[in-house]
């Protein structure tokens, strides 16, 4: 309910969003590098125009160019493309633009990266897992692990409504960014896939006629 959203938002105002894992230093300097503006280490505003809501980047212009630190997301990322692989951020906003952007490769393979607990310990979240079901759902007829088969069919058996009351949700209505929950849970709204291409996610557009 952060990466993922922030870096559909952003592309689809074509702005570009340079995934980094570090929450320090070294992320002031790879935006210097990159003529990029950071986003605050906090999701709370805290003087920076942009942070980790997704709220924040709804009005991000075209052409912006936004370090967005992100420690699971952006390592997972760095790895996969380390490996030759193409890289996408897909979400519930873009699926089935994710989807159609990846049929054309022979593999793939969908990371519901999580989140952290404050001790550095894998915090699994509910809300990747089903995004990635439904991506999968997406692709249509595919020969599918069992693994897939099962986040598949957690999606289609699942309520998004429902989604708003689980841990991740109720975490940040408390905390007041109820609009990042609404924002992060809206089916099929963008267009755009996201690929990580000279690092940085850009968008690619989906097909309109299978909206």
């Amino acid at each position: 309910m952060s990466f993922s959203t922030c870096v559909s938002l952003a592309n689809d105002n074509d702005a570009l969003i340079y995934p980094w894992p570090w929450k320090d230093d070294s992320a002031l300097r790879y935006a210097q590098e990159n003529g990029a503006d950071v986003a605050s280490f906090e999701r709370t505003f805290s003087g920076e125009r942009y942070t980790l809501s997704p709220t924040s980047l709804r009005d991000i212009p075209a052409g912006h160019r936004l370090v967005l630190p992100s420690p699971n997301g952006s390592t997972i990322a760095f790895k996969a493309r380390d490996c030759g692989a193409a890289v996408f951020s897909g979400c519930f906003r873009n699926r089935t633009a994710t989807a159609q952007a990846c049929a054309g490769f022979q593999r793939i393979l969908l990371i519901p990266a999580g989140e952290r607990w404050p001790d550095g310990s894998l915090r699994p979240a509910v809300e990747d897992y089903l995004a990635a079901g439904a991506i999968i759902a997406a692709l249509g007829k595919r020969h599918l692990s069992p693994e897939a088969q099962a986040a598949a069919a957690a999606f289609r058996e699942s309520s998004l409504a429902d989604l708003h009351h689980c841990a991740s949700a109720r975490e940040l209505q408390e905390r007041g960014f109820a609009r990042d929950v609404a924002l992060c849970l809206a089916l099929d709204v963008s267009r755009r896939a996201c690929r990580l291409q000279d690092n940085a996610y850009r968008s690619e557009p989906g097909d309109p006629a299978n909206y």
